[in-house]
């Protein structure tokens, strides 16, 4: 079997302890597509997760779809308000006392060009995709030093390699810098951060454009498993970049 990040699977880690408390994450945009598998997966693996989400119905079906777990809260609320992703990390705290990841996965994209697109869509954009992972940054990472945990930033391809006039690869252009300027500061803390950048996947990223694009795509799941892969790396290792593309992707 692979020793590659997309290829673990998440069960081969050891599993938590009885004896410790069981740690505790916090998923934004994890009602559906990568968030709610990496919920999957942490759920199998002990842990208590809280996912956040705009939708309440979304949330309330992917409860129910798991069964309604104890172990899983779900908070509705958008990233793009700082207010809303604070709410989510105090709700988590009462519930379970502590944080030990967070991961900053809600995104959305216009599908168009600077040159040539609708500014209407781009605010709101830039606010999920770039400030929404610095809000969760900033609500979390007080609760993080305590635990020394991880944040992970759920970036893309599109934050290393330039697509003509794309405005989405720019805000992930935004979050792949986040990420590094990120871990200068909190590393000192004991507090790690991952950047997972995928290429193309099957998500509901691609409804915008009425179809998925040709060629191998990897699954929710795939990407899921290097993102807990990543959280749950040895104390003391901190793995920073990993860039996850379908084989045959060229770009």
């Amino acid at each position: 079997m692979s020793n590659s990040p997309a290829a673990s699977d998440a069960s081969e880690a050891p599993a938590v302890s009885d004896a410790a408390p069981a740690p505790v994450a916090l998923i934004t945009g994890g009602g559906s597509g990568i968030g709610a598998a990496v919920a999957r997966r942490l759920l199998d693996a002990g842990y208590r997760v809280t996912v956040t989400g705009r939708g309440e119905e979304r949330l309330r079906a992917f409860a129910a779809e798991l069964g309604e777990p104890e172990e899983l809260l779900t908070v509705v609320g958008s990233t793009a308000d700082y207010g809303c992703v604070q709410s989510a990390v105090d709700r988590t705290l009462r519930a379970h006392g502590r944080l030990d990841a967070v991961v900053a996965n809600a995104g959305t994209a216009t599908h168009d060009s600077v040159a040539e697109g609708d500014p209407t869509g781009w605010t709101d954009m830039v606010l999920t995709n770039v400030l929404g992972p610095a809000f969760l940054i900033r609500a979390s990472v007080d609760a993080l030093r305590r635990t020394r945990g991880r944040i992970v930033l759920v970036g893309s391809v599109a934050g290393f390699v330039p697509t003509p006039g794309n405005v989405y690869g720019a805000t992930k252009w935004a979050v792949t810098g986040l990420a590094e300027n990120t871990r200068r500061q909190v590393t000192e803390w004991g507090v790690g951060v991952t950047l997972v950048a995928p290429g193309r996947v099957e998500t509901p990223f691609w409804d915008g454009y009425g179809s998925l694009p040709p060629g191998h795509l990897l699954t929710a799941d795939q990407i899921a498993d290097s993102v807990v892969w990543a959280i749950r790396q040895p104390e003391g290792v901190d793995v920073n970049t990993v860039v996850v593309r379908p084989i045959g992707q060229p770009n």
